[in-house]
Parts: structure tokens; sequence; C-alpha cells
């Protein structure tokens, strides 16, 4: 008997659907849609929008480090880093911000934590302005100045 069905061949191309005819799966959204940034991501793009915002007011800025971190360690101070001293927080008191002072060979730095922030807003708006606030408290402080002179539009709403 004679079989008259060939054998597959191996063919160097890869196949393009599946047996349904449906073709493979791609991302939801391209990489340039503001969909497929994350939220650490996206926060990080408003801390840097109310720096950027700052830095045409004060040109001494781009001195300073910004970091956004999670949340604050436990049990230490925003800030303190090993030899300073710790300030008491709670825990119904957990910092949205804080500032590390500049040493020998580190500029000065403004931390920025994510969680806290983003616990206490409800949209990107509110976030936004929260952000910001944060970032004009901690310059402030850093700069030995009031929110109010960093910014003249601190506190409106």
């Amino acid at each position: 008997m004679d079989d008259p069905v060939q054998p597959p061949t191996s063919d160097p191309r890869p196949r393009r659907r599946d047996r349904h005819g449906r073709g493979m799966r791609g991302p939801v959204a391209p990489p340039q849609v503001p969909l497929s940034a994350s939220r650490a991501e996206v926060f990080t793009d408003l801390v840097q929008d109310s720096v950027e915002r700052l830095e045409r007011r004060w040109p001494q800025l781009t001195e300073i480090e910004f970091l956004v971190l999670e949340v604050p360690a436990p049990g230490r101070a925003p800030g303190a880093g090993a030899g300073q001293g710790e300030d008491d927080w709670s825990d119904d008191i957990v910092p949205l911000g804080g500032t590390i002072e500049a040493t020998e060979g580190r500029p000065a730095r403004v931390v920025i934590y994510r969680r806290p922030v983003e616990i206490r807003t409800k949209g990107r708006e509110e976030r936004a302005a929260l952000v910001h606030e944060v970032v004009v408290e901690q310059v402030a402080e850093l700069l030995g100045l009031s929110p109010e002179s960093v910014d003249p539009r601190y506190g409106e709403d």
C-alpha cells in the first residue's frame, strides 16, 4: 500500500498562529503609552515634575539628590543615617518625606516615601498636589526657609 500522506517537513519559519487561527498575544499597550508605566514610575515622574518646577526658582536645587523610597525604615527617623540622632515617630504618624544633610563626598538628599503618600490620596491630581507639598516642605527644611518662601503657592488648594 502506498501512503499518500507526506511526512511533515521541518519548516525554518516559526508558527505564527495557533490552531484556532489566533495569533500570539502581545502586550496590552505599547511602551510609549502611559498605561504601561508602573505606579512607581508614575510617582517618580510626579516627584521629578515638582522638582523641576522648584528648580526654576531655586537653581541651587540641582546640587540636591531627590530619592523616592517605598516606605520609611521602621524605628528610624526619616533620613537618619548611621551615627545621626534618631527622631521618635510612632506607628500612628508615618513620615511622608525626610532630609539628609550633605556630608563629605555626598550631596544633601530629599527623600519622598511613595506608599505613605499613595495611601493618603485618591487620584492622580490629589497625589500630585501632595507630592509637591511634601517636596516643598522638605526643601524648605533643608534650606532653612519657610515653605511659603520656597513656593509662594504652597498651601493653596
